[in-house]
């Protein structure tokens, strides 16, 4: 028998990878001879760089960076030599956590775009990027100035850095952008699909949580707006080559343009319309991301049957989170689906009609929140149900 286990963390227990393990030596009391093959499971937010260095042998790189508010922060992102790939969170670097302060017009993303100059140092050419939890709302702006790019006002000076900065922008150039971009490959875990600007934009919908008060939206809007319209025109300031990279043509125009209203653009306070207009990103959901680079479906093409979870299992975990893609997949190639978790709610009947053939909760007995939550004891629950899952299999 083959087994492939895909499973999310236990947050505040156990990692993605601990999971894994844990159901593997259950598996393997029950059946010594099955092959098991564990993938780590993350969904493009929290956690996601910790359980892909963890998952596929990567190497921590610390680093310190701008932080939101022009503090220097420490932050971290996950190097896979393999493939030279650079896993990031920009919350790491720009963070609505990192610091109490709330301040749209200054919060600027400029230290995201050092975490990805230090890995192009590093030799990394493709990048996976989680974009939630930001702190900003300056549509990239910082990250675009931290990798070379230049945003003036009429009268040709720099705008300076955060929300503030947008409404004053009247060209810009990507004449001293770092020209080891062209040959760097952007996959963004993004789950929100807000456009760019508007009522259902950045700012109206995540600005107020950010420190966006009332009479900030219209004007914050409107500076987005502004940036999306500039961002459509050629660069002509100090640019003498107009090397074809920034759009020129009437279709082009528009085409840029389109960026601002492409699902996801409005995603951490415009960073998404950064990332497709300036670094021709990708923009997926976080899940299908995360499954396609650890290589999950080629596994379970032949596996016999699939396990997943999470700490805990509700009607919410049907509606497109991590198990959900994994479970899709499994029943894909006609694998029985199977998830465990460490609580099970009302509604996760629901993950029976999303693809979870059974799932189980892996408590042996009354106890206390913190037992259940002890890692030692988490992964003995989880070893022990696992094993008496797979005698019955």
């Amino acid at each position: 028998m083959k087994a492939v286990i895909a499973i999310d963390s236990l947050k505040g227990s156990l990692s993605s990878m601990e999971a894994a393990e844990a159901i593997r030596e259950g598996i393997l009391k029950a059946m010594p001879d099955a092959d098991v093959v564990i993938r780590p499971l993350a969904d493009g937010g929290e956690g996601t760089t910790d359980a892909l260095i963890e998952g596929m042998s990567g190497e921590r790189v610390p680093l310190r960076v701008t932080g939101p508010f022009g503090n220097p922060v420490n932050c971290y992102y996950g190097y896979l030599s393999s493939s030279r790939t650079a896993v990031m969170e920009m919350a790491s670097a720009a963070g609505i956590t990192l610091e109490p302060l709330r301040d749209p017009m200054k919060a600027t993303t400029r230290g995201v775009g050092e975490m990805i100059l230090h890995a192009m140092e590093n030799g990394c050419r493709d990048f996976i990027i989680g974009i939630g939890g930001s702190a900003t709302n300056d549509g990239g702006i910082g990250m675009l100035k931290a990798l070379g790019y230049e945003f003036w006002d009429q009268d040709g000076r720099d705008v300076g850095e955060g929300g503030q900065a947008l409404a004053k922008i009247a060209s810009y150039s990507e004449a001293n952008a770092d020209p080891r971009l062209k040959e760097c490959r952007f996959r963004v875990a993004c789950d929100v699909t807000n456009p760019l600007c508007g009522p259902m934009g950045a700012t109206c919908i995540y600005g107020p949580q950010k420190g966006v008060t009332e009479d900030l939206l219209e004007p914050l809007d409107r500076g987005m707006a502004n940036y999306a319209k500039v961002a459509s025109s050629a660069p002509d300031r100090n640019q003498a080559d107009k090397n074809g990279s920034a759009p020129a043509s009437p279709a082009e125009y528009n085409a840029v343009l389109n960026f601002a209203e492409m699902p996801g653009a409005g995603a951490a306070g415009g960073l998404g319309f950064a990332f497709l207009r300036f670094l021709n990103a990708e923009l997926t959901p976080g899940v299908d991301l995360i499954l396609n680079a650890v290589g999950l479906e080629k596994e379970i093409i032949d596996a016999d049957v699939v396990i997943t979870g999470e700490g805990r299992l509700d009607h919410q975990t049907a509606m497109g989170k991590a198990p959900i893609g994994v479970a899709k997949l499994g029943k894909k190639y006609g694998a029985k689906v199977i998830a465990f978790a460490g609580s099970v709610a009302p509604g996760a009947e629901a993950c029976n009609e999303a693809g979870i053939d059974a799932y189980f909760p892996i408590l042996q007995s009354v106890c206390t929140l913190d037992e259940a939550m002890d890692p030692q004891n988490a992964k003995k629950n989880m070893a022990r149900t696992a094993e008496q899952v797979f005698r019955l299999l």
